[in-house]
């Protein structure tokens, strides 16, 4: 029987439930977690509880964020699991291996290219391994557009129209959180484009060259909601009887589990998990578009929305022989707010092939089970089960992280300039 590889944990919101639940239901035979981290002891202290309770998985030890060192030499894991604030991602990421520990990370990799590169040397420098946590390539529907692109079905992709949309129940998400906060995310570009970029180039197997953009607060935002016309402005929703009839508010208390892992911990970092969107101190954008090209030539023009009727995205290759587009309508929802198998389930999907002098048609996919298209599953019986072979080599490594950021951060640097950014002079891959 293979020995069960051990893991601990830095970062207790939202996104680390994903992990640690799948250690302890389906991979108990093939892993062990042995200690939470987080700058927030009441939110590992729900954590730990959850794992007994529902899980009935041995205590866990927790440590504070200042005794990350010490937990590595107690405990003396294998991999680091990190799902802390995007911002922190670096600190835990080269510290982890450093001390001699392989990784696995939450998306995006970092938020910047300085902290990537000191990421990349320290790959380099220590020789351990990097997994990106990118769910969405293990989607049945994402890597049957691999396959046939591979396939030669639409020839060479000469051009990639993508667009994705956030609707007002799960875009709104973002201008509640810390997300909001540019210098913690990287804005939406890098924190969510991350996955729509590595897509691309997981598609069409070609590395992002050239990147142009535009992107602006157009919708949310206490100025965009003075223009108009809202007069009555609140800081936070819970317990505040103006957000009562707000469309757009959470109220933390009439969720458990938001009222436990947020609500219950704001006494130990004063961290609001449930602020107005139209408020004040937003940096992100909510309406972005970007155009880059790629060194096989190709162009993609790419637009992200964050305050749609409908959640979910449509994108079209064409090429030397055809063109393949497709739509996909997902499920909105909130970040930790219900069941996680929910978080970007599909709810509709359609790929469809135009020959370029054939007649079009339908190309049939099974249907994924599970979050984000059924790729959260398959995710993780690649990181936690048996390894299997794999012809569409979905696992991401530190390289194909950068490739994904890079492109939204030339793109942030695009939106700040006004000029056109080669993404070799914001990291080079052959001199780092």
């Amino acid at each position: 029987m293979t020995s069960k590889k051990k893991y601990v944990l830095v970062g207790a919101g939202g996104r680390a439930r994903f992990f640690y639940s799948a250690m302890a239901t389906d991979f108990r035979e093939t892993t062990e977690l042995l200690a939470l981290c987080d700058v927030n002891q009441t939110r590992m202290d729900y954590a730990k509880r959850l794992l007994g309770q529902k899980y009935d998985y041995p205590a866990v030890r927790t440590y504070k964020a200042d005794d990350f060192n010490r937990m590595i030499e107690n405990e003396k894991p294998d991999a680091v699991i990190v799902t802390s604030i995007d911002r922190t991602h670096h600190t835990y990421i080269i510290r982890a291996m450093e001390l001699g520990c392989d990784v696995i990370t939450e998306k995006p990799m970092t938020i910047d290219e300085d902290k990537c590169r000191q990421i990349l040397n320290t790959v380099e420098r220590t020789g351990r391994s990097l997994r990106v946590t990118f769910n969405y390539r293990y989607a049945p529907h994402h890597s049957k557009v691999r396959e046939l692109i591979e396939g030669d079905a639409i020839g060479q992709v000469h051009s990639v129209h993508f667009e994705w949309l956030l609707n007002t129940k799960h875009g709104a998400d973002y201008f509640r959180r810390w997300h909001r906060d540019k210098r913690n995310s990287g804005g939406l570009l890098v924190h969510k484009s991350t996955h729509h970029f590595d897509l691309v180039s997981f598609w069409i197997g070609s590395e992002p060259d050239t990147v142009f953009a535009f992107g602006d607060l157009l919708f949310y935002g206490r100025e965009n909601a003075e223009k108009r016309g809202v007069v009555r402005f609140y800081d936070r929703a819970t317990g505040n009887p103006l957000a009562e009839n707000d469309p757009f508010a959470l109220h933390l208390d009439r969720n458990g589990r938001l009222k436990a892992m947020y609500l219950d911990a704001e006494h130990e970092d004063g961290y609001h998990r449930d602020q107005n969107v139209f408020g004040d101190g937003i940096s992100i954008e909510d309406t972005m578009g970007v155009l880059v090209r790629y060194k096989s030539k190709a162009i993609l023009t790419y637009s992200l929305n964050a305050y749609s009727p409908w959640e979910g995205y449509r994108i079209a290759f064409n090429g030397s022989k055809g063109r393949l587009e497709m739509t996909i309508v997902e499920q909105s929802y909130v970040n930790s707010g219900g069941d996680k198998a929910l978080e970007g389930a599909v709810k509709n999907k359609e790929i469809r092939m135009f020959p370029m002098f054939g007649k079009p048609y339908e190309v049939e996919v099974e249907s994924g089970i599970g979050g984000h298209g059924g790729g959260d599953p398959v995710l993780l019986r690649d990181l936690f089960g048996e390894p299997a072979d794999d012809r569409f080599n979905r696992a991401a490594d530190h390289i194909d992280g950068a490739r994904s950021i890079l492109v939204g951060i030339a793109a942030n640097r695009a939106i700040r300039t006004g000029q056109p950014v080669k993404v070799a002079d914001l990291l080079n891959f052959n001199v780092v």
